[in-house]
C-alpha cells in the first residue's frame, strides 16, 4: 500500500446528513436538488403516497381475509434434529437453543416424526407429533409435553 493508493472506504465519502442548500460551491446549492418551482420544491409537500386528491393506490386494492390475533407460531423441529445430543441426556427448549438446533422458540417447539433417532433421550417441549412420541419411547426414552 502507498500514499498514491489511499481512497476513502466503500460507501464512507456521502451521508445521509450532506448539507444542502450551502451554496453553489457544495456542488447542490441554490434550489438543493429539487429543480425549479412546483410543489415538490416548497415546504409542505405531500405525504409519500398522495395522489394529488384522486383515490390512493392503497384504499383502490380490495382487503381480502384477516389476521387472526390469537394464532400461535410454532416452531417445528424433526426427531433427526436431536440426534446430536447424549444418549440419556435431557432435551428442553433451552438445550435447543444451546446446541444450536433453535434459534428463537417464538410460542412453542413441537417435535415432529421425520427421521431416525437411535438415543435414548428425555424430551421436554411443548407439542409432539404421534409418529415423534412413538419414536423416542420406542427407545425407552420419554416425550413430555411442557
Amino acid at each position: 500500500m502507498e500514499l498514491s493508493n489511499l481512497r476513502p472506504a466503500e460507501g464512507s465519502k456521502h451521508s445521509n446528513n450532506f448539507r444542502r442548500g450551502r451554496g453553489h460551491g457544495s456542488g447542490n446549492g441554490k434550489t438543493a436538488g429539487k429543480g425549479h418551482k412546483g410543489q415538490k420544491a416548497r415546504s409542505g409537500a405531500p405525504r409519500p403516497g398522495f395522489e394529488g386528491g384522486q383515490m390512493p393506490l392503497y384504499r383502490r386494492i380490495p382487503k381480502r381475509g384477516f389476521t387472526n390475533r390469537n394464532t400461535k407460531e410454532i416452531v417445528a423441529i424433526n426427531v433427526s434434529a436431536l440426534e446430536r445430543f447424549d444418549d440419556g441426556a435431557t432435551v428442553d427448549v433451552n438445550a435447543l437453543i444451546e446446541a444450536g438446533v433453535v434459534k428463537n422458540p417464538r410460542d412453542g417447539v413441537k417435535i415432529l416424526g421425520n427421521g431416525e433417532l437411535t438415543k435414548k433421550l428425555n424430551v421436554k417441549v411443548d407439542a409432539f407429533s404421534a409418529a415423534a412420541k412413538e419414536k423416542i419411547e420406542a427407545l425407552g426414552g420419554t416425550a413430555e409435553v411442557m
